[in-house]
């Protein structure tokens, strides 16, 4: 018998954009894009865990106040790739899909 596989979804969030700051954050349609992205990407069947990685609190804030899993990475990142990489570190997965922060009309398949 073969083992599944575990997958994690991570969705890397910058708070500090330079053509949009607060890009996350922006409302869509009564809630902030991180929710929408979020709440798209949890109706993926292929995914095990989901995860929201950040170094801004408004960010980490908004996440949890929907119920959402996050984590708080280190500020000194220069790309989401890297701040995937500090959140797997602490997890037990087979494979991680970086699932970006600014696609709220993603598709869940």
């Amino acid at each position: 018998m073969t083992k599944k596989k575990f997958i994690l979804g991570v969705i890397p969030v910058r708070y500090n954009s330079t053509r949009l700051p607060g890009k996350p954050l922006c409302d869509i349609c009564g809630k902030p894009m991180v929710q929408r992205v979020y709440e798209i990407a949890s109706l993926s069947t292929l995914l095990d865990d989901l995860v929201v990685a950040t170094d801004d609190q408004r960010v980490f804030d908004a996440v949890t106040a929907f119920g959402g899993k996050v984590v708080m990475t280190s500020s000194d990142h220069m790309t989401g790739s890297d701040r995937i990489a500090e959140v797997v570190g602490s997890y037990h997965c087979d494979y991680v899909l970086n699932i970006q922060g600014d696609e709220p009309l993603l598709i869940p398949e």
